[in-house]
């Protein structure tokens, strides 16, 4: 699914992210999912680049989710792959494992930094396992499940006068990407400012 924002222009570069949600309910059809739909919002927003969107919705099964990611991955040739749900301490919540299971890398730092940033609203952050891994040359992101706390995760804490507090996870998104040999995305700073060294920047095309 393309979806070009009004921002979009030819001179960015056109990335392809895969959005999983897993909950044994909402893919059952008990109750409608919003995690898709909150994480389709939130890149719209945030993202300057032409986006393709491959979305799944799949219930709390480990090897499912596995192979969901692998597909993600080694089939539709997904840049970055963002999962919603399955990440808590319940016994069904197994997003984590079964992220793991097809990494060629883990990335423990992006875990650390959405406890970091949940944790300035909730004292029950640390019962989240969020991690990150790169398969081959994909960056995967397991993220919350609630629309309100994959925002926040995503964008950061800020300060009533909207200097930011704790960086978005996704300020180091793009130069990961970079680094993995991915796409070159852009945002817009008063989403959430990807942060590069200066030797790995360009120069913005206009808006």
């Amino acid at each position: 699914m393309m979806n070009p924002s009004p921002a979009s222009e030819p001179s960015f570069d056109t990335v392809r992210i895969g959005l999983v949600s897993i909950s044994d309910r909402a893919s059952t059809g008990v109750y409608e999912d919003k995690g898709l739909p909150a994480l389709r919002d939130w890149l719209g927003r945030a993202l300057r680049n032409p986006v393709t969107y491959v979305e799944r919705l799949i219930p709390d099964d480990r090897l499912q989710i596995a192979n969901t990611l692998c597909e993600l991955v080694d089939t539709a040739h997904c840049d970055l792959v963002l999962t919603t749900g399955g990440t808590g301490p319940a016994p069904r919540d197994v997003t984590p494992e079964a992220t793991l299971d097809v990494a060629d890398k883990e990335m423990p730092g992006f875990g650390e930094q959405m406890r970091r940033i949940s944790l300035h609203y909730v004292p029950t952050a640390i019962l989240s396992r969020q991690t990150a891994v790169i398969r081959a040359r994909t960056l995967i992101i397991n993220l919350p499940g609630q629309p309100k706390s994959i925002a926040e995760t995503l964008e950061g804490v800020r300060q009533a006068d909207g200097q930011t507090l704790v960086p978005g996870l996704f300020a180091a998104v793009p130069y990961c990407i970079d680094l993995i040999g991915g796409p070159y995305l852009e945002t817009d700073a008063a989403v959430c400012a990807a942060f590069r060294p200066k030797s790995a920047q360009r120069p913005a095309p206009p808006r």
